[in-house]
């Protein structure tokens, strides 16, 4: 598909316009460009999101940058002018935001406390300053898939990571009620070859999140990371599913294990989108029933089950 500002104004004007997309989808993220877009009969893209029953968020950060003297391991950069662009995209319809801050495990040590101190500061600043603007921030300390670790190894690295995350939200006076947690389900390294069943990964997934998150925090809205659209679909119903602790909203903020099939439906081509609409809604159903623990596998295809797993991940 050719990459236009027509085709991906159209691309996103035929998610936020599916018929009923609002019953099991409450928000989307977008890039700067696509909040100010307008449907193809002049409807700008929150107002249209508003009526389907649905809020726009915005992506305000600026991509990653390396850490000098480090393995490869990076920061995310875009301060500079945050405040005011926040209350720019507030003023254009926006209510929250999102910050992807990127960590790695390796065999060389990874992450340093060097890389796991500066994401999580600098996710604590970017939260202080979207509450300053009215928006709701989605904190999102990502930690990769790519690797050859354990599950047990990517347990003690997250844990260490959402410790640290929210001494520094409370060192920068974030309200952390006006919050959202985006983190990745734990699970061990694509480069293990070992498919972690489902119930493993609610195991782990929880239990981290007993050990750190506080229950002042209202939701956790896990990344899909590169799983299959129904194996992430499959991990969210199981951690609904597990028999514990859980004071808080468990459900899902998936990009590519939500639209996979979507676009590969789609192909660029308009006759296709009322088909592509549908996907969506399949897949949107699924999660919305797996946020529930009330999935059933209704859902399964082999094009969901093709995984889409890309190595260091950047959008």
């Amino acid at each position: 598909m050719e990459n236009t500002e027509e085709n991906r104004r159209f691309y996103r004007e035929l998610l936020v316009t599916t018929p009923g997309l609002g019953e099991f989808i409450s928000g989307f993220l977008v890039f700067e460009e696509t909040l100010y877009h307008k449907t193809s009969d002049g409807i700008p893209f929150p107002e249209i999101a508003k009526k389907n029953g649905m809020i726009v968020g915005i992506k305000v950060d600026k991509g990653t940058v390396p850490i000098a003297g480090t393995d490869g391991e990076v920061v995310v950069q875009g301060f500079d002018d945050l405040g005011k662009r926040c209350a720019a995209y507030y003023a254009a319809g926006a209510r929250f935001a999102k910050w992807r801050a990127v960590i790695n495990i390796s065999d060389s040590g990874n992450p340093s406390d060097l890389a796991i101190r500066q994401n999580t500061e600098g996710l604590a600043r970017y939260a202080s300053i979207c509450q300053q603007n009215g928006l709701v921030p989605i904190v999102e300390p990502e930690i990769l898939m790519d690797g050859n670790h354990s599950i047990e190894t990517a347990a003690a690295v997250t844990q260490k990571v959402l410790a640290a995350q929210y001494k520094a939200l409370a060192d920068h006076h974030v309200i952390l009620a006006g919050t959202l947690l985006k983190p990745n389900m734990v699970r061990a390294g694509e480069g293990t070859g070992v498919k972690c069943p489902a119930a493993d990964i609610a195991r782990a997934t929880v239990r981290v999140l007993q050990h750190t998150l506080p229950v002042a925090v209202p939701g956790v809205t896990f990344l899909s990371g590169g799983m299959s659209e129904e194996d992430a679909t499959l991990a969210l119903d199981a951690i609904n599913k597990f028999d514990a602790k859980k004071p808080w909203s468990l459900t899902f903020s998936y990009g590519r294990a939500l639209q996979q099939t979507v676009l590969k439906t789609w192909l660029g081509k308009k006759e296709n989108a009322a088909a592509a609409q549908k996907a969506l809604m399949i897949r949107a159903k699924a999660n919305s029933l797996a946020a529930l623990g009330k999935y059933d596998g209704s859902a399964a295809s082999a094009e969901a089950a093709v995984s889409n797993f890309q190595s260091n991940y950047t959008y």
